[in-house]
């Protein structure tokens, strides 16, 4: 039987695959696993699409029903639903998202005591507690009760605004919302740092998030950013837990980017524990080179964010994240914060008095090309001795100005070939080498 939880909670098609049914069965036996003490509660929070309401009605209704009081926030990015865990003293958060995924899909996941992300084995807990379904029901006043939060996303804001000791009066910044979660609470906070904010696709009406917008579609971002004559752009996701950037020439600033800028940062205030900055292998090399030079360890997890945490944890360490955008600072927040992020870039450019692209220039990115080739056992043609050949040949031509990166998908029967290399043509014919024995080996 496969596993109800992916990477990153439980995604699928609304009202389809994600039904109310299996919301209310997810939120009751979550209430079971998690739900410690007397009179329980837990936050519960969703993004903007049409979907997530019907959903929260559900999880809610699973909640009560196994005598947990439902702290409803509303509309809120899913780092504010982490911070909001602890600050309400919940035993666990819920949060109806599918991220930067189309407005049709939809997701729940939880966080535990204190906002953090559950470790699989709690994950296989909450599974084995829905199969059971023999849980006694509380009655009477023990059946638990939907409580309101107007603070929520005040409380949510002086938490972000705590994270600079600068002013940003002189910063002209223009926001992709993505016409989701973050579309009332980022212009505010950003406002309220000093900013002179432009807001962009952050109007939801709980069909259109993400839709051509967003951290996805950078695009629009970056021509609204030249149009205005900003000194920089920002562009979220649809549940707000990723930043990337645009900086004043319209160029791209990548999570590779922003991990540099906010690591050598850290690490010049003496901030950067054990002077070491978390990354996935998918990183860029540039990254690599720039954090040897600039005197900062890089330690690398596999691919996911949820590696990315267990590796800051098992650490202790201060920064780490993916090129995606998701960026995670443990000391101002249990998961990735794509507000948080904003905020800390522009901080950076005020007390460096520089430009975005002056900041990000500590990275040169290398050439990458990336072939995904789809075969029928993505393991077994990994693990295959005519292309583990192929790869040390490529890494032996690579030698130290590049690098391969062979690895199957976590979600799909395809193997990933990736090469970066001094130029676009190296890296491109190196890997349409490489995935042409994949492919032989995968038929």
């Amino acid at each position: 039987m496969s596993r109800l939880f992916g990477t990153d909670g439980v995604r699928g098609l609304a009202n389809s695959e994600l039904t109310c049914e299996l919301g209310l069965r997810l939120a009751s036996a979550a209430a079971v696993v998690l739900g410690t003490g007397t009179r329980p509660r837990a936050v519960v929070g969703r993004d903007p699409r049409a979907s997530g309401e019907m959903l929260e009605a559900a999880v809610c209704a699973g909640l009560a029903a196994a005598g947990v009081d439902a702290i409803r926030v509303g509309v809120l990015p899913t780092p504010a639903i982490a911070f909001l865990t602890a600050d309400y003293d919940a035993a666990f958060g819920v949060m109806i998202s599918a991220s930067h995924n189309p407005m049709p899909d939809n997701g729940i996941k939880f966080f535990g005591a204190g906002g953090h992300k559950l470790d699989d084995d709690v994950e296989d807990r909450i599974e084995a507690a829905m199969a059971a379904d023999d849980h006694p029901r509380p009655t009477g006043g023990d059946v638990g009760r939907l409580l309101d939060a107007p603070d929520a996303e005040e409380r949510y804001a002086r938490h972000l605004a705590a994270a600079i000791d600068v002013r940003l009066d002189d910063v002209t910044v223009v926001v992709d919302c993505a016409n989701g979660a973050a579309s009332a609470v980022a212009p505010h906070v950003y406002a309220a740092a000093g900013a002179t904010v432009i807001p962009i696709y952050a109007e939801p009406d709980g069909i259109n998030i993400n839709e051509g917008c967003g951290s996805t579609h950078m695009d629009k971002l970056q021509a609204a950013v030249l149009e205005h004559g900003a000194d920089l752009g920002l562009a979220h996701d649809g549940d707000a837990d990723r930043c990337l950037a645009v900086d004043s020439t319209g160029g791209l600033v990548d999570g590779d980017h922003i991990l540099a800028i906010l690591a050598s940062a850290m690490h010049r205030k003496g901030r950067l524990h054990e002077d070491v900055l978390v990354a996935t292998v998918m990183s860029n090399l540039g990254l690599h080179i720039a954090m040897r030079e600039a005197g900062i360890s890089l330690h690398t997890t596999a691919v996911g964010d949820r590696y990315v945490l267990e590796e800051l944890r098992r650490g202790g360490y201060s920064l780490g994240g993916e090129q995606s955008g998701h960026i995670v600072v443990p000391g101002s927040g249990t998961t990735g914060d794509g507000i948080l992020t904003g905020l800390l870039l522009m901080a950076e450019m005020v007390e460096n008095s520089k430009r975005l692209a002056d900041l990000a220039s500590i990275v040169t990115v290398l050439p990458q090309e990336l072939i995904n080739v789809r075969v029928a056992d993505k393991h077994a043609v990994a693990q295959a001795q005519s292309v583990t050949d192929a790869v040390a040949k490529a890494e032996t031509e690579l030698g130290e100005t590049g690098r391969i990166l062979l690895r199957p998908s976590g979600t799909e029967q395809l193997v990933r070939v990736m090469v970066e290399a001094p130029t676009p043509e190296l890296a491109l014919g190196i890997a349409e080498r490489v995935a042409g024995v994949v492919a032989t080996v995968g038929e």
